[in-house]
């Protein structure tokens, strides 16, 4: 092996251990040797995802969603597995380097292994049963659970199907504590994690959900910060996940302090975990979540319904500062100031709650709220009601991350969609390309322009002949940031039932350093 493969390889080597689960391989080395200049940027090879266990409701009925767009140089082999958290196990590659989950897909036989050492699964061969399994990149793949007991997923892709891999789970509850559209976008596992707009009120059941994807335990903190600062909590250090496991913790549980606004702060000890909040409502239903972007001076709350009736923002500043937040309503014709709410006051360390009202007045917006010169970080959610008293629904949007290059919203279908783009700093140039369906229909791609400062609910695409869901892929080609989100909605027994999840960048391409360049360092 020649001295510049051997440098490109230490290279990616250190790239992945940086990223973690995300990983890529050396490129062929005659094309290493051919580029200078710019790193390259290559498809990831390797990911995973984890996905919350749904719900343990009688009346619950999810679908989980899986799909990889297509990528140019992705490779031309590979799986994209979910399987249950507590019956994880590893694809097992066969003597011509496929996987025995690949051929299960193509053939439909049970598998033969049991992903531990090549030994007769006889013991339970539904154990070790994919629950949700790609067969081709650009075509999602769904499969409904319809019980209380629908587990939690681990899930990881290679070749052809990790750049870009994206899983969904929908939850409908028709009745009681929670009821209404729930949707999550399954993520990867991480070390931190921050949820501004969690409640241990007594008229909410909110769990956190802790999902472990690695063979050995993990070790994690809870912390809970509330309107006078840090709650007392009673088992929140020291919660062991087990391996490949999931555990969901009531968080009226962790503390008796009784607060309408909390801020939970997952700290991962040894290991590492997905993390997601589940807040269910007694009168307004409830929805899932996710993580807010890690703090920051400048923080924007993509897709706010158009015909939001509250909107409750809840952020919290870690550490001692305290700060004044500019609010700004990115809209359809500009970026705003909301009357009366053109500051926000947040103490150091303090949760702190603001209802804005119907903000968004008929018309699309994200929220842009901005410290001054960005020197005091901060975390924040929007809690959103729909419907008329008595009716309500409720969702969260948290802060976003921005849209790089590309993300995926799963389980669209061709009435009930709302995909909402912001541009807040300057003007951008997206491209949308809604998938081919679950269950047939032709790929369709459109272009937008969003405009600087604005919010637009784009008319998104839909699959020519669609039958079942399908995903929409939005990619950046000029300009930017860009945020999005993606709405769900319909309505049943006149409750508009909804969901929003924010797209972050799929993460689907790394820069790989130049060769020539490591070589310079190897030869001082």
């Amino acid at each position: 092996m020649n001295r510049t493969t051997l440098s490109l390889i230490a290279g990616v080597t250190a790239l992945a251990a940086v990223t973690g689960f995300a990983a890529v391989s050396a490129p062929d080395p005659g094309a290493a040797e051919e580029r200078t200049g710019a790193a390259a940027t290559l498809p990831v090879e390797r990911t995973g995802l984890l996905c919350p266990q749904p719900s343990t409701s009688d009346l619950a009925e999810t679908t989980y969603t899986s799909f990889t767009p297509v990528t140019e140089g992705a490779d031309d082999k590979g799986t994209a597995v979910l399987r249950s958290a507590a019956q994880q196990s590893a694809p097992e590659e066969d003597a011509d380097g496929g996987s025995e989950d690949e051929k299960d897909g193509e053939n439909g036989e049970d598998d033969k292994k049991d992903g531990q050492g090549g030994k007769d699964a006889a013991k339970d061969d539904k154990a070790d049963k994919p629950v949700l399994q790609l067969q081709a990149p650009g075509k999602p793949v769904a499969v409904e659970a319809n019980e209380a007991d629908a587990p939690a997923l681990v899930g990881t892709a290679d070749g052809r199907f990790a750049s870009g891999w994206t899983a969904q789970q929908t939850t409908e509850v028709a009745a009681g504590t929670g009821r209404g559209l729930q949707g999550v976008a399954c993520s990867a596992a991480d070390t931190q994690f921050w949820f501004p707009g969690a409640s241990t009120d007594d008229s909410r059941t909110d769990y956190i959900h802790l999902t472990n994807p690695d063979d050995s335990a993990a070790v994690v903190d809870i912390e809970l910060y509330g309107k006078d600062g840090e709650l007392e909590t009673t088992v929140g250090g020291g919660v062991t996940v087990k391996p490949r496991s999931a555990e969901p913790l009531l968080l009226s549980t962790l503390t008796a302090e009784k607060q309408t606004d909390v801020t939970v702060h997952v700290v991962v000890r040894s290991g590492r975990v997905g993390a997601a909040v589940q807040a269910l409502d007694d009168e307004t239903g409830g929805d899932w979540l996710p993580a807010s972007a890690d703090p920051s001076g400048s923080l924007v709350l993509p897709g706010i319904p158009k015909d939001a009736k509250a909107v409750r923002l809840v952020a919290f500043t870690p550490g001692d500062a305290d700060v004044d937040l500019k609010v700004q309503l990115a809209s359809p014709s500009g970026l705003i100031t909301p009357a009366g709410n053109e500051t926000l006051h947040l103490k150091g360390g303090m949760t702190a709650g603001f209802d804005l009202g119907d903000l968004t007045r008929g018309e699309a917006g994200s929220l842009v709220l901005t410290a001054p010169d960005g020197s005091v970080p901060v975390v924040a959610a929007v809690r959103v009601l729909r419907g008329e008293e008595g009716k309500q629904e409720s969702a969260f949007i948290p802060a976003a991350r921005p849209l790089e290059t590309r993300a995926t919203a799963l389980d669209n279908t061709a009435k009930g969609t709302t995909l909402s783009v912001t541009a807040p700093q300057g003007g951008a140039e997206i491209e949308v390309t809604a998938s081919a369906g679950t269950k047939g229909g032709t790929p369709q791609t459109k272009t937008y322009t969003i405009k600087p400062g604005t919010t637009q609910d784009v008319e998104a695409p839909v699959p020519a002949g669609l039958k079942g869901s399908y995903a929409l892929t939005v990619e950046t080609r000029s300009g930017g940031p860009v945020y999005a989100s993606r709405t769900l909605a319909k309505t049943e027994g006149g409750v508009p039932f909804f969901t929003v999840q924010p797209l972050p960048d799929d993460r689907g391409m790394v820069a790989v350093p130049d060769a020539s360049e490591d070589l310079s360092v190897l030869q001082k």
